[in-house]
């Protein structure tokens, strides 16, 4: 059995925090056993990709015990961002970055020592880089001039699900995110506000301590706006809360301001739901088309609160339009990927690593 040294965020499985990472993460793990790979998890603590002193100390420790020609797979949120730990023993292990969204995407974020210049460093040294989205990898290749023969798509997989039968109306609106400024709910509460002409209600599903700060924001706002009865913030859900949630649910909406992929998108269609989000990094990739050529929802601009404002009362105004999203997410469902076929991709690069 081919043993792979997996290095993944500490907290990977904190039910206060999940994310789409840490899901990707977690099924490598119980997959690559099954196709042939001894894992062997080596969690890091620390804030990533925000780390102190001592989470380097902790990832310095790790690597260096290593043995020479081992492979070793790292999670981006921790190898992006600790250049002075990973290239120097870049020449003695076979390291394959798993990069779930680019640091160093952002415009302006490009100086001698900044996020662009730390994560190339990274990339350029390991053997192999995987990205989860073809946007990701095309952005990398812009971003860093990698060569192409070695960065890899392994987009994420979904469980099935079974279908949620929705409402008449539609008025049911569910977001899972975290509530960051990332992820848009400001924009999602100003595209809501003037529209207390029109029944809905809106339920924000994600973790609360990433940045306690912006929530509080949020929730004022609501308050301030007349939207405290029909916007709510229960905190995350995972399992079979989770579930219920998305059962609960009529449509999805993702209004954030970047996404690798959104892993979202997907755990909706799998259950038949439209979604409402933002045109950002790999959404469209995500949600696609049915055999029609129709989109199983709505793309809108990010960060425009008009633009998601007429697209949410359009989908709470038009029949019609409620029932071809939904005709087209039924479909989409049966065309999306498991995770199974994720791992095999991993496994695939993995393997050519090793050789």
């Amino acid at each position: 059995m081919t043993a792979v040294h997996f290095v993944v965020p500490g907290g990977i499985d904190d039910p206060a925090r999940p994310s789409g990472g840490n899901t990707y993460d977690r099924h490598l793990c119980r997959g690559l056993p099954s196709i042939g790979w001894s894992v062997r998890e080596h969690a890091i603590p620390g804030d990533w990709p925000r780390p102190d002193a001592p989470s380097f100390a902790a990832l310095d420790r790790v690597v260096r015990q290593l043995p020479d020609d081992a492979v070793v797979l790292l999670d981006g949120l921790v190898a992006s961002t600790a250049p002075e730990v990973l290239v120097p023993q870049a020449h003695r292990l076979r390291m394959v970055a798993l990069v779930h969204m680019p640091l160093g995407h952002r415009p302006g974020d490009d100086g001698a020592g900044g996020t662009r210049a730390r994560e190339r460093a990274v990339l350029s040294a390991a053997t192999t880089v995987v990205t989860t989205s073809a946007w990701a990898r095309g952005r990398l290749l812009e971003l860093y001039r990698l060569p192409a023969g070695r960065v890899h798509v392994a987009a994420p997989g979904v469980d099935a699900a079974d279908v949620v039968p929705g409402t008449a109306t539609g008025e049911a609106l569910l977001c899972v995110a975290s509530i960051t400024s990332v992820k848009g709910h400001d924009v999602l509460l100003d595209a809501l506000a003037p529209m207390t002409d029109v029944p809905w209600c809106c339920v924000c599903v994600g973790g609360l301590e990433r940045d306690p700060a912006f929530v509080e924001r949020i929730r004022r706002r609501s308050v301030d706006r007349g939207l405290a009865d029909r916007m709510c913030f229960p905190g995350p859900r995972t399992g079979a809360d989770l579930d219920r949630a998305y059962a609960a649910a009529d449509v999805v909406v993702l209004p954030s301001r970047a996404e690798t992929y959104g892993m979202v998108v997907v755990e909706a269609l799998a259950r038949g739901l439209p979604v409402i989000a933002t045109d950002v990094g790999g959404v469209p990739e995500a949600l696609g088309h049915d055999s029609a050529g129709t989109r199983p929802g709505l793309l809108v601009p990010p960060e425009d609160p008009a633009a998601l404002g007429s697209a949410l009362r359009a989908w709470l105004s038009d029949a019609e339009l409620r029932r071809r999203l939904r005709r087209a997410a039924r479909e989409r469902r049966d065309k999306l990927s498991k995770w199974s076929t994720t791992t095999s991709l991993i496994a695939a690069v993995l393997a050519g690593t090793s050789e």
